[in-house]
């Protein structure tokens, strides 16, 4: 199962609509996605949910095979912690879709850790996702998230989200 997540702070319609297009033509795999609020957009072959309890969405990332997100870091953490390899698609200050690219620069900055594969357009979003279909993505190495840095990086978050 893939679990695409857009984050709970705006919709992100260029990501949703490239997984459901790509859905539409592997209807076997289930997709299930938290959208954000988007009365412009709503997918029609994966099955999507405006918001999501914070209990519900973990649940969803626990039980998905692949995690299809934005280069939101609340994102990427929650991945990572339980050990899901992740496709990422930034959102871009350009197309109006924030209010900079600092989602570039983040998936440029993660784009060579392990269980990490960006897809800079939904060209290349679209092909990855083919590619997980046929051979699969590694996850992150098991831990990765509870390990130096990376623990680090984890503490310092939580500790400032609170």
């Amino acid at each position: 199962m893939i679990f695409l997540t857009v984050g709970s702070q705006m919709p992100f319609r260029r990501l949703v609509r490239a997984v459901d297009d790509w859905a539409k033509s592997n209807p076997s795999v289930e997709v299930l996605a938290q959208v954000g609020i988007d009365m412009a957009f709503r997918p029609t072959a994966i099955k999507a949910f405006d918001l999501l309890h914070p209990a519900r969405y973990t649940e969803l990332v626990q039980a998905s095979d692949l995690v299809v997100a934005h280069a939101g870091m609340g994102s990427v953490l929650t991945a990572l912690e339980h050990g899901k390899p992740m496709l990422l698609m930034p959102r871009r200050g350009s197309l109006n879709e924030t209010r900079n690219d600092h989602q570039l620069a983040t998936l440029r900055w993660l784009k060579c850790k392990p269980g990490i594969y960006p897809a800079e357009d939904e060209v290349d979003l679209k092909a990855s996702l083919d590619r997980w279909r046929a051979i699969g993505l590694a996850p992150p190495p098991a831990g990765s998230a509870r390990t130096g840095a990376m623990q680090s990086l984890v503490d310092s978050l939580k500790a400032f989200i609170g």
